[in-house]
């Protein structure tokens, strides 16, 4: 297992720091670079500038006084000298005072292949008399420009890499030396905790604030030495033991002094309070609210108080509370010395909510089940008894239906009785046989069993199943119970004259087959399914009367998961109808075996 590496505040601040000057220093240097080839790029537009309109003046001067046919042969001459001067100009071009070309350097053989970065034209005007020869423009290629800026550029870009440097530098060696000095008070520390007490530690090229910390540190290693030697182990011993003990106890402990303040809180009673230590420790009991906004000890311990303490110490006083859904039982007995002097109080908290749970469930499944077996043993005393005293009177056909009817009480007490033995059987562990059987063989023989029942409703049960579905070993009667649960509640929450679908599927990706059982009736709401397979739960509705013990899928349950390792679900959506369904894993061993 890797370690996992864990950024200390220090180093988050150090790393900020470093991120926080880097990105100042970059935008300094790009602020610093963008003014500087600004500026730059200015002074080359004036120096264009500067360049025509000296030529403009020098052009204007040779040609004012020169014939029209040899204008043209003195520009030409002037341009391309100039051309061939500066390495920067690319281009003149002189115009007519109406615009048209009167020269170009582009038809010389000194013109460069070059697109001018700048253009700059200036007027061919004779001040004296305010004539208008035309106009002159020289194109710069920026080569020069070009050039100071990058070098520019990666002078500052230098000169900046080398200050984030050295301070990125000294950052490091400040650090370096701060945590050389924590380090050290590390290690002295470490020797504490391992019982080497008198270690000290050299208060040497430190800085003034540790070097305090180190004389106190030495200072604090002495006494504990001195302790030492008064036997503080076997005082911290005791202490530590007693911790652990009220620590570990699987119920909630609360230590209160004798004014009520808590100095003691054990882990278990914080998760029970729903408090932290530092939210309950050295704070008055008495102030505890619940989550009903209760001050739930501040009675009882006022009756703790008013109680003679030899009487309580006998019958401690006991109560529940109520905090975020859970039962609490609260037990408040006073602490005493060896000598019996009152040194204050402790109240232990039990988590009672399951223990409450099962109390109300168990109430629910009595009542239940009571109620259910009232009604079949009802019906039959009344039928038997009306048989034993009318039966002659009555013909053939009354007396089928009267047994009938006590046969149909008879096969539902049955059922009831089964689920309540199951339950218990299931609930002390005993064993389930397993052997090599046919999941198919199965469905078929549940779907023959519930036929009759079907056939009431107009219901169709239609089997559908994967070809080669293997055989593996399993519990028959198990499976057999479960699938007819299955099917008997389809039948049960499905409208007449609609269809039941039940499917056996081969997953032979992961070795394991599938039986689901579909109906089409009300459907069962998103609250229900998350309980549906809990013990004594039933589903409340208006569609159909609630009858059974609340039982049979959780004993389902129970055969598919704890007995085969499989799984149960249901998908469902309401008024469209459920799907039940169990996964079982193949297993191709045919010897029988037991699960406890």
């Amino acid at each position: 297992m890797s370690d996992k590496v864990s950024l200390t505040a220090q180093n988050r601040l150090i790393i900020s720091g470093l991120l926080l000057s880097t990105i100042l220093i970059i935008a300094i240097a790009i602020f610093a670079i963008f003014n500087i080839q600004k500026n730059l790029t200015e002074g080359y537009q004036n120096f264009g500038q500067i360049i025509s309109k000296t030529l403009a003046i020098e052009s204007v001067e040779l040609i004012k006084k020169l014939p029209q046919d040899s204008i043209k042969t003195t520009l030409r001459a002037r341009s391309n000298a100039l051309l061939m001067g500066h390495s920067d100009i690319v281009l003149i071009e002189f115009r007519d005072k109406n615009g048209g070309l009167i020269y170009s350097t582009k038809e010389s053989d000194f013109a460069l292949d070059l697109k001018p970065s700048i253009t700059v034209s200036s007027p061919l005007i004779i001040p004296s008399d305010k004539n208008n020869y035309g106009s002159v423009t020289v194109g710069l290629s920026g080569k020069t420009i070009s050039q100071i800026t990058s070098t520019t550029r990666a002078s500052l870009l230098f000169v900046f890499a080398v200050a984030w440097l050295v301070f990125a530098f000294v950052i490091l060696i400040n650090t370096y030396l701060i945590t050389r000095e924590l380090r050290i008070l590390q290690n002295g520390v470490r020797k504490i905790s391992t019982g080497e007490f008198g270690y000290k530690i050299e208060s040497k090229d430190v800085s003034a604030e540790v070097e305090d910390l180190f004389k106190a540190f030495n200072d604090m290693s002495n006494r504990l030495h001195l302790y030492e030697e008064q036997n503080i182990d076997t005082i911290m011993l005791e202490r530590n033991k007693f911790e652990s003990v009220l620590m570990s106890i699987a119920n909630g402990v609360v230590v209160c002094d004798e004014d009520d303040t808590v100095v003691l809180i054990n882990n278990h009673a914080q998760t029970l309070l729903e408090v932290t230590e530092e939210q309950l420790l050295n704070t008055k009991i008495q102030n505890y609210i619940d989550t009903s906004e209760n001050y739930c000890f501040k009675d009882k311990i006022e009756q703790f108080k008013d109680t003679p303490l030899d009487i309580i110490e006998k019958k401690p006083i006991e109560f529940n509370i109520n905090v975020d859904n859970k039962v609490i039982k609260a037990i408040i007995s006073p602490m005493f010395t060896r000598n019996k002097d009152y040194v204050g109080y402790i109240i232990v908290l039990i988590d009672m909510t399951k223990e409450a749970e099962m109390d109300k469930m168990r109430a629910n499944f009595i009542s239940n089940v009571s109620h259910e077996l009232r009604t079949p043993v009802t019906v039959l005393r009344s039928y038997i008894d009306t048989l034993y005293n009318y039966g002659n009177e009555f013909d053939y056909d009354t007396q089928k239906e009267f047994i009938g009817t006590i046969n149909q009480e008879i096969i539902r007490l049955q059922g009831m009785v089964n689920d309540i033995l199951d339950f218990s059987r299931m609930e002390s562990n005993a064993p389930m046989e397993k052997a090599l059987n046919s999941i198919v063989e199965v469905v078929e023989t549940c779907v023959h069993q519930v036929e009759v029942l079907a056939k009431e409703h107009n219901l169709t049960i239609s089997i559908h199943k994967d070809d080669e579905i293997p055989d593996f070993m399993f519990n028959y009667n198990g499976i057999e119970r479960a699938l007819t649960n299955f099917m008997s509640n389809a039948i049960k929450y499905s409208p007449d004259n609609s269809t039941i679908e039940v499917r056996i599927h081969n997953l032979k990706d992961t070795n394991e087959v599938e039986v689901t059982v579909t109906d089409h009736g009300c459907g069962i709401a998103p609250e229900h399914q998350k309980k549906i397979f809990d013990r004594f739960y039933r589903v409340e509705n208006n569609t159909h009367t609630v009858k059974g013990t609340g039982l049979g899928l959780h004993l389902v349950k129970t055969t598919i998961e704890k007995y085969h390792q499989g799984r149960v679900y249901v998908k469902s959506a309401v008024g469209e109808g459920s799907t039940f369904g169990f996964v079982l894993p193949v297993k191709m061993e045919v010897e029988n075996e037991k699960v406890m």
